[in-house]
C-alpha cells in the first residue's frame, strides 16, 4: 500500500486534459520555494524520475507503471515546468534545483534507491547522487546533457536564453509560434525523435502554456554544467548510461566522456534511438534497467 506524506495533496494544482498520462496519480506538494506537481505511485524502495528541459513528468508515462511494481515512484515536474510553479525566478541553476529538489525529497521522506534522469534531468540526477547522505543503489542516465555547449554555441546559446528570459513577451511569443501547424513535430524531429500523435499532443499542450515556456527558458538561461565535472569521480554508485545513436540534441560522445569520468559506469548505445528514446522505445529502457539491476543483485549475493 502506497505510503502518503502529510505534505502531499491529491490532484494537480491546475487543470489537466482528460487524456493526460498518469492523471490519477497526480499530487501537489507545497514545499518552499515551489508549489510542486508530481506523479507518485507504487510501493517499495524509492525511485526518482527526472525529466529534461522543456518536458514534464508525462514523459515517463510508459515507464512509471512497470517500475511501480517494484518501486515507490516519484516523478516531479521540475521547477518552472508544466505545473510546478516557482515563487522566484532566481533559483533555476543546477545547484539550486538540486538543493530544492533534495529539500522536497526530505520533506516527503523519500530516499531514492534508483534515480533516472533524462537529458538535463540526468545532470540533476548526478548532482543528487553525489550529495545524498545515503547514495542510491544505482543511477540511470538517458541521453544525458551533462556537458556545457562547446564551440560558438557555448557563447551564443546562454546569451540567447538570457535575452529571452529577460523579455516579458518571450513566453507568449514562443508559445504562439509553437502552435503553428506541425511546429512541435518539426522541433522534435531535430532531436532525432518521432512521436505518435498522442505523444505529440502532450508536447503541444505544454508549449501552449507561456508559463511553461518561460520556466524552460529561465532554466536554460541559468544553466551551467561546470559544477558537474568535479562531482563525477565522487559518484561511486553504479551508473547505467543509455544513449540513442540518433540523438540530435546530445552527441553520443558526451555519453562516452561521462562513462570514462565515472568510477563505475556502463554505457549502452541504443541503435535507432533519438533524444526521446524513453518515449519512443520504453521497452528498450525498461529491459536495460532490469538487466542492470539483476546484474547488480547477483554481484551482492
Amino acid at each position: 500500500m502506497q505510503r502518503l506524506s502529510p505534505y502531499l495533496s491529491r490532484g494537480a494544482p491546475g487543470s489537466l486534459p482528460e487524456n493526460w498520462p498518469l492523471r490519477a496519480h497526480s499530487y501537489t506538494a507545497r514545499v518552499a520555494p515551489y508549489r510542486w506537481h508530481l506523479v507518485r505511485t507504487g510501493d517499495g524502495p524509492d525511485a526518482l524520475l527526472l525529466h529534461g528541459a522543456g518536458a514534464s513528468s508525462h514523459s515517463w508515462r510508459d515507464l512509471i507503471d512497470p517500475l511501480s511494481k517494484r518501486y515507490r515512484v516519484t516523478a516531479p515536474d521540475l521547477p518552472g515546468h508544466h505545473l510546478t510553479r516557482s515563487f522566484t525566478r532566481a533559483r533555476l541553476s543546477l545547484p539550486q534545483i538540486s538543493h530544492d529538489l533534495g529539500h522536497l525529497l526530505d520533506q516527503l521522506d523519500t530516499s531514492p534507491r534508483l534515480i533516472v534522469g533524462h537529458s538535463a534531468g540526468a545532470a540533476v540526477a548526478l548532482s543528487l547522487a553525489a550529495r545524498q547522505s545515503v547514495p542510491p543503489d544505482f543511477v540511470v542516465l538517458i541521453n544525458g546533457a551533462v556537458e556545457n555547449f562547446r564551440g560558438p554555441a557555448a557563447l551564443m546559446m546562454p546569451l540567447m536564453a538570457r535575452f529571452l528570459a529577460l523579455n516579458p513577451f518571450a513566453g507568449p511569443f514562443l508559445s504562439h509560434e509553437a502552435k503553428r501547424p506541425d511546429a512541435v513535430r518539426k522541433m522534435l524531429r531535430i532531436t532525432g525523435s518521432e512521436l505518435d500523435q498522442t505523444g505529440l499532443s502532450h508536447y503541444e499542450h505544454l508549449v501552449a502554456d507561456p508559463r511553461h515556456i518561460e520556466g524552460t527558458v529561465g532554466m536554460m538561461a541559468s544553466w551551467s554544467l561546470s559544477s558537474i565535472e568535479p562531482l563525477l569521480p565522487r559518484i561511486a554508485c553504479p551508473v547505467l548510461i543509455l544513449h540513442g545513436d540518433r540523438d540530435g540534441a546530445v552527441s553520443v560522445d558526451v555519453a562516452k566522456r561521462t562513462a570514462q569520468a565515472l568510477p563505475n559506469a556502463k554505457l549502452v548505445v541504443l541503435p535507432g534511438g533519438g533524444h526521446l528514446v524513453h518515449e519512443e522505445r520504453p521497452d528498450l529502457i525498461l529491459s536495460a534497467i532490469q538487466e542492470f539491476a539483476d546484474a547488480l543483485a547477483k554481484e551482492t549475493v
